[in-house]
């Protein structure tokens, strides 16, 4: 009862130092930099990574736009491009004008590169920053550019998608904690017995999220999905801990005349529990640590270290405040709402046959389900469709029948002979709409002397030479990887150090390395939750068991929308279920604790099924239903479809976990209850009804 005493004869310099952490929590916040650029997640050793760093170190440029002209005479083109030029971080503008010094008609050119140049009253110009795609600077290069030009003019390309994810999450995440909140604090008034205390409940969490993502300025900068769905996921699953501590020590009143007293032993007791649960739902976000695409890293990361500050805050932030606030919770006491479900257990476990059968029954369409899901890898499908971005990728599309760019880095010594017979191969592979290079200039009868020195210097720096290729595949498409793949044959043919670099095959490697990523997440996180739950039981078969039940869950969840024809983002389909497992397990984990107490004190199969399931019945239901608050109103409201899609999939998830254990879990423990004696430490004890051995509460346990 040491810390426990501690804490409380602390509770006033403890609120004062929670106030005062609060200044560089914000300020640490504030110097976090926020990526929202998914593809500088991929491994750094891979081939188009380093042709990346290569056009930024090499060429000075990380990064270019397509840019469609509407409506402007070539001259005013021409003007544009100048004024474009001047802003800051744009390295040099390529326009036909530009490119030609306006000695080639542009009648006079050949057919295709005509239609790659103008179709209709819209012209094609090429805009080269000097900076990365992603980079800070090239973001406000693309909305000074937007300024500059008016509504004549729409840049497509990834870095006009990145500025407009920007915008649009920068602009949602206050309203997503603002829902979270809301919804929670209306399951809590519902579920607690004081008007004041779930306050307090999110005021402790909330200093929580505030010292975690305050934290983060050490990693340097997190991604916009961390930031997005970080604040969210730690209200949701460190929920269930200040409710515990809640209950322990309205409990503890009951024993101790002194509430300071009272309190000291709740945190003690609270502290042991939530320490133990915890551990599970860190384990889920430390199985994302293990993925080759580093997004899972940095999730991760933040996460984890969100559930560890959770805990801390619950035992310190939050008994402090009850403390000092105890008179004004009891003048705002009443009775809870939610009507009492464990009168129902003992339906449940006699008719356990049914639910039984209802997995067989649904197991296999659930796993095929989730095993032969849609999945989308095109960064941009997430987003609205009347962004600027998506309306100048669509016009590029529709108008110029390009849907993709892609580059090749060739040795610059390789001769213009065989630059050109490459040129001729890769136009012939379907899809390949023209390539543009100096080569393609000098065809269209533009000598290399005549072009302008700025134009030969970004498509030829002395040691690579470069090639644009216009596709008329979407990226992350079946068509586009094979187009990729044909393209990269017959570069190895004429220099095996070339490269093709570009969105498109970015996202076909973000494609391999994220399938190898989920086996991998998903086998750590089992294996990461069964051994603290061998751990925690001293069990062979329960771990077995458990994980069975909620990766059921699982598949269930996953498998909806393979039957409903949604199509999910990819890291959907990867985090999902060690998020889901990591953060629902604890409900099996409490059931089957109180199982095991009551087996070990003298009880029959039945009884001690149905007194598990009637001691944890309520408990599980509150805690699922914070969960599915916390996260259910986001995934409605976000306009980011890879943001709606997570939170949808985690609060369906808590709910769908919910049932599973309410209802299988007890047919699972009674079937399987021979095995389990047998297979666990200290059931011999069961035939003489001897005293249990101690199993720390789980903080569901109210």
């Amino acid at each position: 009862m040491k810390l426990g005493k501690k804490i409380v004869a602390l509770r006033i310099p403890i609120l004062i130092l929670a106030a005062l952490m609060l200044i560089p929590a914000v300020i640490g916040y504030l110097k976090t930099r926020t990526n929202y650029d998914i593809l500088t997640y991929l491994p750094k050793d891979i081939e188009t990574m380093k042709g990346q760093n290569i056009l930024a170190e090499d060429f000075g440029t990380g990064a270019f736009s397509m840019v469609v002209v509407e409506g402007l005479p070539d001259k005013d083109i021409a003007s544009l491009a100048e004024k474009i030029e001047k802003v800051d971080h744009v390295e040099r503008v390529i326009s036909y004008a530009s490119a030609t010094n306006g000695t080639v008609p542009i009648e006079l050119l050949p057919e295709d590169l005509q239609d790659t140049i103008r179709q209709g009253d819209s012209q094609l110009m090429m805009v080269f920053y000097d900076t990365t795609l992603s980079a800070d600077e090239t973001l406000n290069a693309v909305e000074e550019i937007r300024d500059v030009a008016g509504e004549s003019v729409f840049i497509g390309g990834m870095s006009a998608v990145v500025i407009d994810t920007k915008n649009l999450s920068d602009h949602e995440v206050p309203i997503y904690v603002a829902i979270a909140v809301v919804l929670c604090l209306i399951v809590l008034q519902l579920n607690m017995d004081s008007f004041l205390i779930p306050i307090l409940f999110l005021t402790s969490i909330g200093c929580a999220v505030a010292y975690n993502m305050g934290s983060n300025v050490f990693m340097g900068e997190i991604s916009y999905v961390t930031k997005a769905l970080a604040a969210v996921l730690q209200l949701a699953v460190t929920m269930d801990y200040s409710i515990f501590l809640w209950h322990s020590y309205c409990d503890e009143k009951k024993e101790f005349e002194d509430k300071k007293d009272a309190m000291a032993v709740a945190i003690d007791k609270t502290f042991v529990s939530v320490l133990g649960s915890s551990i599970t739902t860190v384990a889920g976000f430390v199985a994302l640590m293990f993925m080759s695409f580093t997004l899972g890293l940095d999730m991760g990361i933040v996460m984890a270290k969100g559930v560890v500050i959770g805990v801390i805050c619950c035992v310190t932030i939050l008994p402090s405040m009850i403390l000092i606030f105890d008179k004004a919770i009891e003048k705002t006491r009443h009775k809870a709402w939610v009507p009492d479900f464990s009168r129902i257990s003992p339906w449940i476990v006699k008719h356990y046959y049914i639910f039984i059968i209802a997995f067989l029954v649904l197991i296999v369409p659930a796993y095929y389900g989730q095993k032969h899901n849609k999945v989308y890898y095109n960064l941009d499908s997430s987003l609205p469709k009347d962004l600027q971005s998506i309306q100048a990728n669509e016009k590029l599309e529709k108008e110029f029948n390009m849907a993709s760019t892609h580059m090749i880095l060739l040795d610059s010594n390789l001769g213009d002979k065989e630059v050109r017979e490459l040129i001729d191969e890769v136009n012939k592979v379907d899809g390949v709409k023209t390539t543009l290079g100096i080569q393609a200039l000098e065809g269209a009868g533009l000598p290399r002397e005549m072009m302008p020195e700025n134009i030969v210097n970004i498509l030829d720096d002395g040691e690579y030479q470069l090639l644009f290729i216009m596709s008329e595949y979407k990226v992350a498409s079946d068509e586009v990887n094979a187009q990729c793949d044909e393209i990269n044959d017959i570069i190895d043919k004429y220099d095996t150090k070339g490269m093709l670099i570009g969105e498109a095959p970015c996202t076909e490697d973000l494609i391999k390395v994220t399938d190898h990523d989920f086996n991998i997440v998903n086998s750590v996180s089992i294996v990461l939750v069964g051994l603290i739950i061998i751990f925690v039981f001293k069990s062979a078969s329960l771990p077995i068991l458990l994980v069975s039940v909620i990766e059921f869950a699982i598949f269930i969840n996953m498998g909806i929308p393979h039957y409903t024809g949604a199509t999910l983002p990819f890291v959907a389909s990867i985090v999902i279920g060690t998020i889901q497992l990591g953060s629902t397990v604890d409900y099996a984990i409490l059931m089957t604790n109180k199982y095991k107490t009551a087996r070990l004190g003298g009880m029959d199969r039945d009884g001690a099924v149905t007194t598990a399931l009637e001691g944890s019945i309520n408990s599980i239901f509150v805690s699922a239903l914070s969960f599915f608050a916390a996260t259910f109103g986001v995934g409605i409201y976000s306009k980011i479809d890879m943001i709606s899609s997570l939170c949808i999939l985690m609060a369906r998830g808590a709910i769908i976990s919910m049932f599973v254990v309410i209802l299988l879990l007890p047919a699972v423990l009674r079937v399987f209850d021979g095995l389990v004696v047998h297979t666990t430490f200290g059931f011999k004890k069961v035939q003489g009804g001897q005293t249990p051995l101690h199993q720390g509460p789980s903080p569901l346990a109210h």
